[in-house]
């Protein structure tokens, strides 16, 4: 994306290098990166990173500002997981984007569920230090650095409380992938992850163990994915409808407003073409040129790429709006590697406090058909990275 520092890194490259950045990654937030970390980082103008943040942020203003939404998105939240106390905003917002032969962006999905935010500054560093990059370098968006961006997220997810009364809510978090994340966290904010069936009620309060000690929970911030709570039949040791004495650092309902339901209502440059499967009279001939998408799974499950016609029909009538046929949009392979080039989907990450703040980004590298890492297993120069621009295109 940058010619220079693309070729400068990919010459200046050593698998020793590589090794050595696994390593310190591992060292660096506590446990073992189980999912791919990729060779390289991604270079990236920032105006570039600018119009994909303006985007998301486009997008979000449009969709608060249709008055048909809020009435549409309450019917997707299941009965039994509609929370009390719900803000009128998301407190995070992820959106993802491809980006086209022309560079123009394309969102792949949005979402209002928190994402890698103690774990992805540690990753944009550790490249910068392992791979002597310059030192000028950038990862966060505008005017924050290492010491405002913890201030901020520790606004978002503490406001204000002692970090002792602040739980990382998670099923089993020691087992999740996403476990790098709940160790970085805890090291820039002071909280502890908890899984979510160590919890105990007491009246509205809910408290969990800490040293030996019964400690009240004041505020949660909530990485629990519902449909996987229902799939592995977790029960919650409180009712999710109950008014609790507690906050929420990212209320649970966001989930399933702010998700792949939403994508049918945006009318932006950025936004393929995309129906409710039960708004579909009659399927296109050219399937091939689709992608058919349950609303609520989570890294890719279900996803279908090119599904047959066979495939779409065997869907229950009943069950067609709970998926999405989407326009299908052929991201370009932009990043020079010695594997051969990449794609790259690019999720921008932000906080929403007094306004949509972008703080910073997610890269995923690919070649497969999906971008995640599960998706681009026994290759090289794929999987999780970070986007590096220069202060001044």
């Amino acid at each position: 994306m940058i010619p220079a520092l693309r070729r400068q890194f990919n010459q200046s490259f050593t698998p020793q290098k590589y090794q050595a950045l696994l390593t310190a990654m591992d060292a660096r937030v506590g446990c073992h990166v189980k999912y791919r970390q990729a060779e390289t980082p991604c270079f990236f103008p920032l105006a570039l990173l600018n119009t994909l943040a303006a985007s998301g942020q486009e997008l979000m203003e449009q969709l608060l500002a249709n008055p048909e939404y809020p009435a549409a998105s309450t019917a997707t939240i299941p009965e039994e997981f509609r929370v009390p106390n719900e803000p009128p905003r998301p407190l995070f917002v992820q959106a993802d984007f491809g980006l086209t032969e022309d560079l123009q962006p394309k969102l792949v999905e949005i979402q209002g569920f928190p994402s890698l935010y103690g774990y992805q500054p540690v990753l944009a560093r550790q490249y910068l230090e392992t791979y002597s990059l310059d030192p000028s370098l950038r990862y966060f968006y505008g005017d924050l650095d290492d010491a405002r961006y913890r201030e901020l997220l520790g606004r978002a997810i503490l406001d204000g409380h002692d970090p002792e009364n602040v739980i990382l809510m998670e099923i089993d978090p020691e087992r999740q992938k996403t476990l790098p994340d709940f160790k970085a966290t805890e090291q820039l904010l002071g909280i502890r992850s908890v899984c979510i069936t160590k919890l105990r009620k007491q009246g509205r309060k809910l408290f969990y163990e800490r040293d030996g000690r019964l400690v009240p929970v004041h505020r949660i911030y909530n990485r629990v994915i519902v449909d996987e709570l229902v799939r592995l039949g977790v029960k919650a040791p409180f009712d999710w409808r109950e008014d609790l004495d507690v906050e929420w650092a990212g209320h649970p309902n966001w989930f399933f407003r702010l998700s792949k339901f939403s994508i049918p209502y945006f009318k932006h440059r950025s936004v393929p073409r995309t129906s409710f499967l039960s708004d579909v009279a009659y399927l296109p001939h050219d399937l091939d040129n689709y992608v058919l998408k349950p609303l609520f799974s989570f890294a890719g499950l279900g996803v279908i790429i090119g599904p047959t016609r066979e495939q779409v029909e065997s869907i229950a009538a009943d069950q067609r709006h709970q998926y999405i046929l989407q326009e299908r949009v052929n991201f370009a392979p932009l990043i020079d590697t010695p594997q051969g080039p990449a794609k790259a989907e690019i999720r921008v990450m932000y906080i929403w406090l007094d306004q949509l703040i972008p703080t910073s980004t997610i890269i995923r590298m690919g070649r497969g058909k999906m971008m995640g890492v599960d998706h681009n297993r026994n290759m090289e120069w794929v999987g999780a990275s970070a986007a590096l621009y220069p202060r001044k295109d």
